[in-house]
Formats: structure tokens, C-alpha cells, sequence
């Protein structure tokens, strides 16, 4: 992996993996916590359910037993002896008196109902429907009631069937079983009440129950539903639980609610508080679903983080790789770019440092050998007067003139010629032109040596005449060519000077003979110092040049080099019997 990534890499597990297990944490103790409070929340309200159904049987409790004032009266109910009309009226109305102070005890009391052992009924209501005698003894849960060894008792649900009116709805009824001062049965009071009498629905309950689905159902131990939260708020109708019956109240011993159960103290009442586990988990899935969202934005935000933070560090890393890459191929640049004050800011300012550094020695290097080599032409330059050695040769070729030395007089002119050549450019600079004018006055004195053996052949464009090229390149390399090539030669020897314009512009100059050529012993020692010529450009010591080579190929290798560069060279070519070349690539000037 690369630095940045791994960075980045190290960045995410130590900030993700972090975020992800405390979501992770926040989240199951929010949903366990959420239930936790649904679940006491259910237990508090049934608590309190659980006592205002206790109050409100013992209140009943306390109505029903206010009959038992008038217990004489409902004990002569129902004996067999005759009674006159008016005694019969008065009696009757003696009833009514005692049911309707029963029913003014409560205001929710609307109908109040006593049965006689002879099952005459007596009722009294503060409303125009009226009971059906026949239909009430005929009531399914009346017979039940008849025969229930409670005295106290509360029925469950059941219909107005028995009412003149038959209408729509549900009733519970509220009764006792009266007794004689012997234990005797002498008859039953009912009480019929609206379901909605046992538990009214507050705010706080219907903002529950709409948000998280709670139901409160009370039934009695036998399963028979007394009230269900469902029907009293109009989610269900009233006439559904009764067709269900003890459907409602069932217990199903599965996951999908949350129960919690009370008694009261009479009646045998059951309370259960229901909350469906589906509404409590959709609460805890928008949980889970804000979490992920929270956790995927964290991991966006520390990926970012992460980024910047890896490339804050590896920004400079590359750039200090890149210029390091840079000094790999003699570049020696800086970086430029504003460092933080860290320890990869220090690390990059001592590099910049060391950069600078190298680049002074090296430039100090370069040019101390430069000032060096020009000290040395220029102090053998100065060694020699050249009006003095022009002088002085004119003399000695006027003697030989003379004494009619014609062939000493030519020498001396020659030679003047060169000196002048080379000692009288004053810091001008030399032309490929001047090079050739050398190197022909050279081979010209070779010739009176060697009774014209050498035979020149100049093959330039004209233009490339006027090019610059540093002084004293051609002459060293045919002087080599007359050294090592001409030993053991019988025949005239041809020597070519070929100049050729590049693809890219610059020069390619070969040096061309007929000699014996180089041997492969000698070839390979002569590309070995050319080849070391790129190396010791830099060197202030005194190259040494090789035996009878004059200033040497090496120094001409080595002068190309410092004075064009290292894409520019001296090669030789060259085989056994087969002459030998030599090749110059200089740049055009």
C-alpha cells in the first residue's frame, strides 16, 4: 500500500471503528430503554386504572348496599298473600321511591332495576326506554347472575335486546343479590351502566395509545369483557367485541404484544394494558434508521478528514520524493512550496538546504575547473610573446631564404601561421573553419616530414564552416590518426573531414583515414577513457593523457562534455585493417 492509503486506511479503523461500535451501543440501549419506558409506562397506567376500578366498585358496593335500609320492604316482595289494590299501589310506589334514590346516588345511574323472588320487576329511569320484563328474566347473563354464589357482581358486556327500544350498543350492568336477615334469596338489584362509565379515556391515554397502539381491556376471570379501550374510543365497534366475545380477551402467548396484567379488589376484575411490539419496533426502527444515517455521515465526514489529514502528511513526502527523483538525474531544485512547522516541514528545509548546498559545490567545482583549465591555456598562451615568436620566425625563414633554404622557409612560414591560429584570437571565439585552416597548415608541415604522404579531403557545407566549436579538436585527432595509423603504412594516406547537419539541428563531425586502424586491445581502452570523460568533467586534478596521444582524446571527450553538456560526445569507431573514425556531435552555433 501506498503511504497516503495507509494513513487513510489507519485513520478509518481508529475513527470508524470506534463510531460504529459506540452507534452501535447508543443504539440497543435506546431501543431496550424505549421499551423499558413503554413497559412502565403500561404498569403505571394500569396501576392506576387498577385503582379507579377499585373505587369505583367499592362506590357501587356502597350504592347496591343502600337498599338494604328499605330490607323489609323488598323482604315482603314477592309473599304469597293477598294484598288490596291500594295496598299493592302503595307498595309499588314505595319501590320506586327506594329505586330512585339509588339512582340519584350517581348521576351516571340512568336505569335501576329490582327483581322480586316471584321475578316481578320493578324499575325506575331517568330516560324513555323502557325494560321488557319478559326479555330481561329471559337474558342469558341474568340467569347467570341468578344463580352466582356473589352477592356483589358487575356482568359482562351484553346487548340493550331487552329494552323496548332494542337500540344499539352495549351495557354493563352492576347488581346484588339480596338477602333476608335468614340467608333467604329475596331478590336481585340491577344497575345498567354505559361501558364508558368504568374508565374515561384522558388526553394523556388517547396521545398514548395513538403512539405507540396501546389497548386497556378489563373482563372478568371467566373471559367475559367488561370494557375495551378499542370500542370506548371508536376504533371498534361495541358490537364486534360482543360478537367475538371472549375472543378479546384471550391470552395469546406469542411476542407480538407487551402485556401487563391487574386485579381489582371486587368484582374479579382483570385489567391488561397491551402495547404491540410492531409500533414500539417502528419506533425503534426509526432508531436504527436515524443511527445508520448518523453513522454513514460520520464515516463521510472522518473519510474526508482522514484524506486530508493523509495528504496533509504526504503532500510534502512526494514532493520531496519527486525533487530527490529530480537529483537522481543531476537536478538539483528545492522545493518551493510553503512548509508547516512540523517535522516533515524541518525534514524538507534541511533538504532544501542540502540541495543548495550540493548545488553551490557542484557549480563551485564546475567553474573552479573551468578558471583552472582556462588558468593553464592562458598562462601557456602567455608564455610565448606572440609578437616576439612571429618575430622571431619571420627572422629565421628570411635567413633560410637567404641561404635559399626555399623548403625550411616554407616550414617556418607554415608553422608561424598556426601560432597565429592559435595564440592570436584574443578571446574571440573559434570557428569550425579556423579548426580546419589548423589542421590543414598541420598536415601541410607532415607532408614536407613525409614527402606529401597525407592527403586531406574536406567534405562541409559552407554554412557549417561558420559554426563555433571549441578550439583545438580537429588537429589532436588527426595528429592520432598520423600516430596510429600511419606505422608500417606504405601508401599514401587519405584522411576525410565529413560535417552533417542532425535531425534536431546540431553537427555530427567524422574524422576519417585509411590507416592500419586501432588494434581490439587498443579500441577497448580508448572507449573505456572516453567513457570516463562525463565522470571526471568534474575533477580539478591533471587528467592523464595517454602515451604519444598529444592533449589526448580524453581531453577533448572531457572538454565536450563541460562545454555542451552530456548529450553531446567524442566516439571512436574503428577495426583492424580497416582504417579508423572518429565521431564529434557538437550543437550548431
Amino acid at each position: 500500500m501506498k503511504l497516503q492509503s495507509k494513513f487513510m486506511a489507519g485513520y478509518l479503523i481508529a475513527c470508524a471503528f470506534p463510531l460504529l461500535v459506540v452507534s452501535s451501543i447508543i443504539y440497543s440501549q435506546s431501543a431496550a430503554g424505549l421499551e423499558d419506558s413503554s413497559q412502565e409506562f403500561a404498569a403505571l397506567y394500569t396501576s392506576q386504572i387498577e385503582n379507579s376500578l377499585n373505587e369505583f366498585m367499592k362506590e357501587y358496593d356502597k350504592v347496591t348496599k343502600s337498599i338494604l335500609v328499605d330490607n323489609e320492604l323488598i323482604s315482603k316482595l314477592g309473599e304469597e298473600h293477598d294484598v288490596s289494590m291500594d295496598e299493592y299501589i302503595l307498595q309499588k310506589l314505595s319501590v320506586q321511591r327506594v329505586l330512585m334514590r339509588v339512582a340519584l346516588l350517581k348521576p351516571e345511574i340512568n336505569n335501576v332495576i329490582l327483581i322480586s323472588r316471584d321475578n316481578s320487576v320493578y324499575q325506575y329511569t331517568n330516560t324513555s326506554s323502557t325494560v321488557s320484563e319478559s326479555a330481561l328474566l329471559s337474558q342469558a347473563w341474568y340467569k347467570q347472575v341468578r344463580s352466582s354464589e356473589d352477592t356483589f357482581f358487575i356482568t359482562g358486556l351484553h346487548d340493550r335486546s331487552y329494552y323496548e327500544d332494542k337500540g344499539k350498543g352495549a351495557l354493563v350492568t352492576v347488581g346484588r343479590v339480596l338477602l333476608s336477615s335468614e340467608g333467604a334469596f329475596t331478590g336481585v338489584l340491577l344497575i345498567d351502566l354505559d361501558p364508558f362509565t368504568l374508565m374515561e379515556l384522558n388526553h394523556e391515554f388517547v396521545l398514548t395509545r395513538d403512539k405507540y397502539g396501546m389497548s386497556v381491556i378489563i373482563s372478568k376471570l371467566s373471559g367475559e369483557t367488561v370494557y375495551h379501550s378499542d370500542a370506548a374510543s371508536g376504533r371498534v365497534p361495541w358490537m364486534q367485541v360482543l360478537a367475538e366475545g371472549n375472543d378479546f380477551t384471550k391470552d395469546v402467548s406469542n411476542n407480538d404484544q407487551i402485556v401487563i396484567s391487574g386485579s381489582t379488589q371486587l368484582g374479579n376484575l382483570v385489567i391488561k394494558t397491551e402495547i404491540p411490539r410492531e409500533a414500539l419496533l417502528h419506533k425503534i426502527e426509526r432508531i436504527r434508521l436515524v443511527t445508520v444515517i448518523l453513522i454513514i455521515i460520520g464515516f463521510i465526514i472522518t473519510l474526508l478528514i482522514s484524506f486530508g489529514l493523509s495528504l496533509r502528511i504526504t503532500k510534502p513526502i512526494k514532493a520531496l520524493r519527486r525533487s530527490m527523483k529530480q537529483a537522481e538525474t543531476g537536478q538539483y531544485l528545492p522545493i518551493e512550496s510553503i512548509q508547516a512547522n512540523d517535522e516533515i516541514g524541518s525534514l524538507v528545509r534541511s533538504y532544501n538546504k542540502m540541495i543548495v548546498v550540493i548545488r553551490t559545490l557542484i557549480e563551485d567545482v564546475y567553474i573552479a575547473e573551468i578558471k583552472h583549465r582556462k588558468a593553464k591555456f592562458l598562462a601557456l598562451q602567455n608564455q610565448i610573446n606572440p609578437h616576439m615568436l612571429y618575430n622571431t620566425l619571420e627572422s629565421i625563414r628570411m635567413k633560410a631564404l637567404v641561404k635559399e633554404e626555399e623548403e625550411i622557409a616554407g616550414m617556418i612560414k607554415i608553422l608561424a601561421r598556426m601560432f597565429r591560429l592559435t595564440l592570436g584570437k584574443d578571446g574571440r571565439q573559434n570557428s569550425i573553419k579556423q579548426e580546419i585552416d589548423y589542421t590543414i597548415n598541420y598536415l601541410q608541415l607532415q607532408n614536407i616530414r613525409f614527402d606529401d604522404r597525407f592527403l586531406l579531403d574536406i567534405r562541409m557545407p559552407e554554412e557549417m564552416l561558420q559554426c563555433s566549436i571549441i578550439p583545438l579538436v580537429f588537429q589532436p585527432i588527426v595528429e592520432n590518426s598520423i600516430l596510429h595509423g600511419f606505422k608500417g603504412y606504405e601508401g599514401n594516406m587519405h584522411i576525410v573531414i565529413e560535417g552533417m547537419w542532425t535531425a534536431d539541428g546540431g553537427i555530427l563531425i567524422r574524422i576519417m583515414d585509411d590507416g592500419i586502424g586501432i588494434s581490439q586491445e587498443k579500441q577497448e581502452e580508448l572507449r573505456a577513457v572516453l567513457e570516463d570523460a562525463a565522470l571526471d568533467k568534474y575533477k580539478l586534478e591533471e587528467t592523464d593523457n595517454l602515451e604519444g596521444e598529444g592533449l589526448g582524446l580524453k581531453n577533448i571527450a572531457e572538454r565536450v562534455k563541460l562545454h555542451y553538456g552530456d548529450l553531446y560526445y567524442l566516439m571512436i569507431r574503428s577495426g583492424e585493417d580497416k582504417g579508423t573514425t572518429v565521431e564529434l556531435l557538437i550543437p550548431k552555433y
